[in-house]
């Protein structure tokens, strides 16, 4: 595209330049031909200054500044000897200044000009179009060629050190290295290291950065591609590219391949409606056949990432290809931290920042969302026109990841905000009296994203097992706010429709999925296993009766309606409470974990801070202990 607008341009002002040279030519007046007896008559007047001679043209210059004269000479004689015939002696012609000059060109260069203008003109037209074949048969013959990009692994640009709360991934990890530094200790005993390591984690958990980690760390080159840029529209590329990916690095032995989201060319086969031997099941059979073909001196190690390993085909996990999966999960309260550590690098702290209480407050946090979370503390740190990051940019970040950016244009009623208020009042009050919620951290009636408000309750330890008690309690916290609403204002709004959503889905995990129903007993309702091409709607069998889908049905109802029961009788019994959080909440807007204590246990409140500006503070003492799941998301109004 570039190319044919430059050439338009060039011919554009070719055709100009023609133009200028042919009305220049044109606007130039010639001058009056004259005959020899006119020119003798003037020179006998004394009327001729000055006599020019190019060649067979004599430009005649007079003196009364009228217009001059030309003259075509007849013969090869001299003008003199012309003139003589006509009375005109060497003393006539003393009066008159002559001067000679070599004859113009100009007409003639621009006569050659128009005649080769054309024929440059498709000259260089008939260029343009061979560069364009010659350059789509260029992208033809390549198009079957690897876009693998590749590193030379001599500078090593990520190592481990920077890759932080994945430690059991690293460690399965730093045998590959190893065999790559020095494979002749594994050959001599025998063994045979993995040809292909599948890294399996939810996204952005760092299975490309762990990746290019081993790479930078065996200072071997590194191919990098992902699955979807093998598969085109012309049928046999993708398995073309991957014939010269695996030459590729043949050639370059040792050395890594890293397939990105394999999944898009390494699902199951034969599964989905109408299936048909498409191009992406011939890209998998290549690659199948080429981890099947190295040798034990090849040193070609095949690394691979996904977060869907239950789609892929058996064959391509079996012992000799992607024969060990890494796990990478999401990182502890001490991988958080050591995960903030890397990403705060380079970057001013202020002397307030604690990363331990950062990463407490981030339960589930992937790598991502802590890299997301130290990026937007530094943006807020520089619209506040600040030197370093404080603890409240960290805070606010936070914020922002889960609940969404505050809304500060979204105004409420005063009734509305009283019926918020009163929502999240109930959430946090029902959580402080169950024994297996988490602890409240901060309460809000500010807009953020799509809610109205929310309260934050965060796990006072990782937990990794749910039990039947903190579930229930889970779903009356949950229905907490809509009880709220319908004790103070005898009715309830659409508030709680997000409640009810994870209410709903909850209870019936508990009885479909964990066996937590004493009616239906400690069984599983419903195929696990989903057609991956069919959607998980379509794809999920019943494997029970339609008696027994009413029974669940029933069962649902109970537990979700037992928790509604449960959250009424508990702020009926401490309405006192529920008021008080109520009327700071519009006093104030938003409450901290201090300040919400004191309000219940009836002690003095502390001043409350602006917002964003305190550290958090660590979960007070409670009575009775709190285990359970963290709960990431926030109660929305």
């Amino acid at each position: 595209m570039g190319e044919r607008r430059n050439l338009v341009v060039y011919a554009v002002v070719f055709f100009i330049i023609i133009a200028i040279l042919v009305s220049s030519a044109m606007r130039t007046t010639p001058p009056t031909e004259i005959t020899i007896a006119q020119l003798a008559s003037a020179i006998q007047a004394g009327q001729v200054q000055k006599i020019t001679v190019s060649g067979d043209q004599l430009a005649i210059k007079f003196k009364d500044g009228r217009q001059d004269g030309a003259l075509q000479k007849e013969s090869s004689t001299g003008i003199a000897e012309q003139l003589k015939v006509y009375g005109i002696t060497q003393q006539d012609l003393g009066n008159v200044e002559f001067s000679v000059q070599e004859p113009a060109r100009y007409n003639d260069m621009l006569q050659v000009v128009l005649v080769l203008s054309p024929i440059i003109i498709v000259g260089v037209f008939i260029f343009y179009l061979y560069r364009q074949a010659q350059s789509a048969n260029n992208q033809a013959f390549s198009i079957g060629r690897s876009k693998a990009r590749v590193s030379s692994g001599e500078q090593p640009t990520v190592t481990f050190d920077d890759v932080a709360g994945v430690e059991e991934a690293k460690y399965e990890l730093e045998e590959v290295v190893e065999f790559l530094k020095e494979p002749e200790k594994f050959i001599q005993l025998g063994a045979r290291i993995p040809k292909g390591v599948l890294l399996v984690g939810p996204p952005g958990c760092g299975k490309t950065l762990l990746a290019k980690a081993v790479s930078g760390e065996a200072g071997v080159p590194f191919f990098s591609i992902s699955g979807s840029e093998f598969v085109e529209m012309f049928v046999g590329v993708g398995a073309s590219r991957v014939r010269d990916l695996f030459d590729q690095a043949k050639r370059h032995s040792p050395c890594i391949v890293f397939v990105d989201e394999i999944d898009a060319v390494g699902r199951h086969r034969g599964a989905g409606l109408g299936h048909a031997n498409d191009e992406r099941e011939q890209t998998l059979n290549q690659i199948l056949v080429e981890m099947d073909g190295f040798g034990t001196d090849t040193n070609v190690i095949v690394i691979a990432a996904t977060n869907r390993p239950d789609i892929l085909d058996p064959a391509l996990l079996r012992p000799g290809r992607f024969d060990r999966r890494v796990v990478l999960d999401r990182p502890d309260i001490k991988g958080r931290r050591e995960t903030f550590e890397v990403h705060v690098r380079g970057k001013p702290l202020a002397d307030d920042v604690d990363l331990a209480v950062i990463a407490k407050v981030t339960p589930g946090f992937v790598g991502a969302d802590i890299e997301n979370v130290v990026n937007e503390a530094a943006i807020l740190a520089a619209r506040r026109n600040k030197k370093a990051i404080g603890m409240a940019e960290f805070e606010e970040a936070v914020e922002r990841l889960i609940a969404g950016p505050e809304r500060k244009s979204r105004v409420l009623s005063g009734q509305e905000k009283r019926i918020v208020a009163y929502h999240e009042a109930g959430h946090a009050v029902v959580s402080r009296n169950l024994e297996h919620a988490d602890p409240v951290h901060k309460i809000t009636i500010l807009s953020r994203g799509s809610s109205l408000g929310h309260t934050l309750t965060l796990p006072s330890e990782e937990r990794y097992l749910g039990s039947k008690l903190r579930f229930l309690d889970i779903l009356t916290v949950a229905l907490g706010g809509r009880a709220s609403e319908q004790i103070v204002f005898g009715e309830v709004t659409t508030g709680a429709h997000a409640d009810l959503e994870r209410v709903t889905e909850l209870a019936r995990a508990m009885v479909t999925r964990y066996g937590m129903s004493e009616k239906l007993g400690p069984m599983t309702y419903g195929h696990a296993e989903t057609l991956v091409f069919l959607g998980k709607e379509l794809g999920e069998r019943r494997n029970y009766s339609e008696p027994v889908a009413q029974e669940i049905d029933v069962e649902v109802r109970q537990m979700v309606k037992g928790a509604y029961e449960r959250a009424l009788a508990i702020l009926n019994e401490q309405r006192d409470r529920l008021e008080a959080v109520a009327q700071r909440l519009l006093e104030v807007e938003t409450i901290d974990q201090q300040a919400f204590e004191s309000l219940y246990t009836n002690a003095p409140v502390p001043p409350q801070p602006e917002a964003g500006s305190a550290e958090p503070l660590p979960a007070p003492p409670r009575t009775q202990p709190s285990p359970g799941t963290p709960r990431l998301a926030p109660t929305p109004a």
